[in-house]
């Protein structure tokens, strides 16, 4: 596991940094409260990757998808307005998982039936200064006979 302490003013670093940590990684389930600084985050990542335009929140299309030029595409899930874990099948995001595409997904537990194994987990909490922890959990490695 490794951290990455950010604030409002060094977002745009810290997703830098994100990306020299995480390497090769395609798939992210962001934990945290509301609040927690998921989305705002993600954009910082979105705009990292060279996505340009704006980059919302898709709390109500459940996934939006932008173009990140060299980099591919960017898909941006939110699963907090799903009633059962099967839903995220309803919209095939199997397909977008299995794309080779950069996947954000929020809320991840509301549907961690859809996730690929090789997802990393990203927990983000609020610190008593006003910081953002973010803390990259990497899958274990797959096992192959």
């Amino acid at each position: 596991m490794i951290s990455i302490e950010m604030s409002l003013a060094n977002m745009d670093d810290a997703a830098r940094e994100f990306f020299r940590k995480v390497g090769d990684y395609r798939h992210f389930a962001f934990y945290g409260s509301m609040g927690a600084g998921k989305t705002t985050f993600i954009k910082a990542l979105c705009r990292a990757l060279g996505v340009s335009g704006a980059v919302t929140s898709p709390t109500f299309a459940l996934m939006n998808e932008y173009s990140a030029g060299n980099n591919g595409m960017v898909y941006h899930f939110d699963f907090y307005r799903i009633n059962k874990p099967t839903e995220v099948f309803d919209f095939g995001c199997e397909e977008y998982f299995a794309s080779g595409g950069y996947c954000f997904v929020e809320w991840p537990e509301k549907a961690e039936i859809a996730l690929p194994s090789d997802t990393c987990r990203v927990d983000m909490k609020e610190l008593t200064s006003g910081t953002r922890e973010v803390s990259i959990t990497f899958p274990p490695p797959s096992r192959h006979p």
